[in-house]
């Protein structure tokens, strides 16, 4: 062995506790880390000879890359929708390389059977019936790449074709409709075969909506004259969390041909609320969902599910012929035969630590902090003069944007200067052609101290000067 590698197995202990020492030290500090770090990196440096060990690299990495590091696992992060670690999440986190477990397999290890326990857990949580089975994924566009290349198969199975085997050519043109689909679905479609041109925006409802017109979408369905289609609703949509009408759309079935895939990513948490949970209403009957636990469950990168009510067709698109790999078998098959991965790590340990930890309630409580925290924003922002709000906070997000006639090169040099304070960090989009801020509340760390700290960073960065 070489000699680097054998003391460092004979100081393992002694190392993992300066890797705890670390790590305790930034998690302690990291309320206080700038939420945004735009400084610059390090001069690259040649491949190391010799090595110098674990100490010297957790030395070298503590000196030139962890002040760089962003306080984007902390309470003031509202770009995106990026959750934190929950104490319980990064302990499984580590414990996931401890034990080092290949999950895309079952065979001779319990790993697989606990990630189908998380997913039955994670099934219930959000209103899903047996009929859903789940596979873990990396995030939201791996979980909607895979709900739709099952809806491929399920395309070329209402053709007579076999999509798997004779590729997606087989099936001809094919349209997705979507009122306001998030960019990882075109992504999706270009991966899947169908291109990213496939994708259609339906009309949405008149007013302040993000969410489709079911009368329209039931129009572009009629217009197909009985070929079948992938129909992509959103719970949740990106700059406003619209939802749209899930049991509405699922009731079209009756008359048009579709697979309906449910992009819940993060609005799928709206379940653990009473107040609201009818903005889920119909989730169990969507043919495929996809949430994101890195987000609200608050787990770290990368984790997320892919439900499913037919697993036999995301079997015929994934499953790995192999002599040593075995056949799929039914209706538990390894999960390598279930998505693009066949080597994988647990993935499913940090949330079944976090469901363990905390349960349904203390998710429900952070989801209804974070909800109450961005309504609180958005009241405070609607005073502001040089502020204004471009849609109702609905449940996590506020869109707002400068007052008069902001130009995107204005909107980008207010999300410079609120990162600039360190003090919190929100991103740019555009709404309805309106260039604009969008902060997402998702950190199980967020407090109402949290909250006052950014509404003061955006309120006197986004300040005109005189």
């Amino acid at each position: 062995m070489h000699p680097t590698l054998a003391a460092d197995r004979d100081r393992l202990s002694e190392l993992l506790q300066s890797v705890h020492a670390l790590a305790a030290e930034e998690l302690a500090g990291l309320d206080e880390r700038p939420a945004w770090q735009p400084g610059s990196t390090p001069a690259p440096e040649p491949l190391p000879a010799a090595g110098s060990g674990t100490q010297g690299a957790l030395a070298r990495f503590t000196e030139r890359w962890a002040p760089g590091f962003s306080g984007s696992a902390g309470p003031r992060y509202l770009g995106f929708v990026t959750g934190g670690a929950t104490p319980a999440s990064i302990a499984a986190d580590w414990l996931t390389g401890v034990y080092d477990q290949n999950a895309g397999g079952s065979g001779g290890s319990s790993a697989a059977a606990l990630e189908r326990e998380t997913l039955t857990w994670l099934r219930e949580l959000f209103g899903l019936g047996d009929a859903h089975s789940g596979v873990f994924v990396t995030g939201s566009t791996m979980s909607n790449t895979v709900g739709l290349a099952v809806a491929r198969e399920w395309l070329g199975e209402r053709r007579d074709v076999s999509v798997s085997e004779d590729g997606v050519a087989a099936l001809g043109p094919v349209t997705v409709l979507s009122g306001a689909p998030h960019s990882s679905i075109t992504k999706a479609a270009s991966v899947v075969g169908f291109g990213r041109s496939a994708v259609r925006r339906t009309p949405l409802l008149p007013g302040n909506r993000e969410a489709v017109d079911v009368t329209a979408l039931a129009r572009e369905l009629e217009e197909l004259d009985g070929r079948p289609a992938v129909v992509v609703a959103n719970l949740g949509t990106v700059d406003t969390v619209d939802f749209d009408d899930l049991r509405a759309i699922a009731a079209l079935k009756e008359r048009y041909d579709f697979w309906l895939h449910a992009d819940a990513a993060f609005g799928a948490f709206a379940a653990l609320l009473p107040s609201h949970a009818h903005l889920t209403d119909g989730l169990d009957l969507a043919d495929s969902v996809c949430v994101d636990l890195h987000k609200w469950l608050n787990v770290p990168y990368d984790s997320a599910v892919l439900f499913t009510r037919r697993q036999d067709l995301q079997v015929r698109v994934f499953h790995n012929s192999s002599p040593y790999l075995g056949l799929p078998a039914l209706p538990d098959p390894d999960f390598l035969h279930l998505t693009p991965e066949n080597s994988r790590r647990l993935r499913a340990l940090t949330a079944w630590f976090s469901l363990v930890a905390y349960g349904r309630e203390g998710h429900r409580e952070i989801v209804a902090r974070n909800t109450a925290a961005a309504a609180d924003l958005g009241d405070a922002l609607a005073q502001v003069p040089h502020l204004r709000l471009l849609a109702p906070v609905r449940l996590n997000v506020v869109c707002f944007t400068l007052a008069g006639a902001p130009t995107p090169e204005a909107v980008r040099a207010a999300v410079e200067a609120v990162a600039a304070t360190g003090e919190a960090f929100v991103t740019p989009t555009s709404y309805r052609g309106v260039p604009a801020l969008r902060a997402a509340f998702s950190n199980w760390r967020t407090t109402p101290a949290d909250t006052e700290r950014a509404l003061a960073a955006i309120t006197e960065a986004t300040a005109p000067t005189a």
